[in-house]
């Protein structure tokens, strides 16, 4: 991508230059692409332009894949329509339902800072960008090892896409200590897109069963992300 784009302008266009009509989905599991929905494209492009608009290098943390309540409704990963709203001042006429891993995010920028200075330092994005439902739930790509399988030469080509916006490879941080971790460190042994691949607690994962002990992952936010 050009370097004379800002880095708003570059994310954007990725997104919207995704082509899922190439992927091929195991029956029984449908597309999540938030993407297609017109309505929701002026307020994902007001958060870019908002935090993203400028040629700084930032270090990437990487989710699953985006959730029917969150990214799979306003194209930002781990960001609700409520959080968006409440959090980032970008009012949207989307349903205000919260999602658990938005919240623990959100909870987990503002122990960083505030979510400027978060965001000047990470782009947050998703092995894959788009998502994935079957049976009227959300799924992982992993969840089904024929979907993975099919995906693994887009999820390449995508990482390469996004290093291309000028981000750091000494370090990138997954999100997902199990299953999410275990293929992208395979992939990047094979791929070498980073030097390092630093595993962090999946904020779901957290909310829903470690949830007594949310500060205490937090603070292992804090220590990995402040090594950068």
């Amino acid at each position: 991508m050009s370097k004379s784009m800002s880095l708003a302008n570059q994310i954007i266009k990725f997104y919207y230059d995704l082509d899922p009509s190439k992927w091929q989905l195991p029956p029984g599991i449908s597309l999540l692409n938030p993407f297609a929905n017109a309505d929701a494209r002026p307020y994902f492009e007001l958060f870019y332009h908002k935090y993203f608009s400028d040629h700084n290098q930032r270090h990437l943390i990487v989710g699953i894949n985006p959730g029917r309540f969150g990214a799979g409704i306003t194209g930002i990963p781990f960001t609700d329509p409520k959080i968006l709203e409440a959090e980032c001042s970008i009012e949207n006429p989307f349903h205000k339902r919260y999602e658990l891993s938005a919240i623990f995010i959100y909870e987990m920028i503002k122990e960083y800072g505030t979510i400027e200075s978060f965001y000047q330092k990470f782009l947050i994005s998703s092995v894959v960008p788009l998502g994935f439902v079957k049976n009227g739930k959300n799924i992982n790509y992993y969840d089904d090892k024929d979907l993975e399988k099919s995906l693994t030469p887009h999820i390449i080509a995508y990482v390469h896409d996004q290093i291309k916006f000028g981000l750091a490879t000494d370090k990138v941080f997954i999100l997902g200590q199990g299953k999410n971790f275990k293929f992208f460190h395979k992939l990047n042994e094979k791929e070498q897109f980073f030097d390092e691949v630093i595993p962090l607690p999946h904020p779901r994962w957290v909310m829903q069963y470690r949830l007594k002990r949310k500060k205490e992952y937090l603070d292992e936010y804090m220590l990995k992300l402040g090594s950068v």
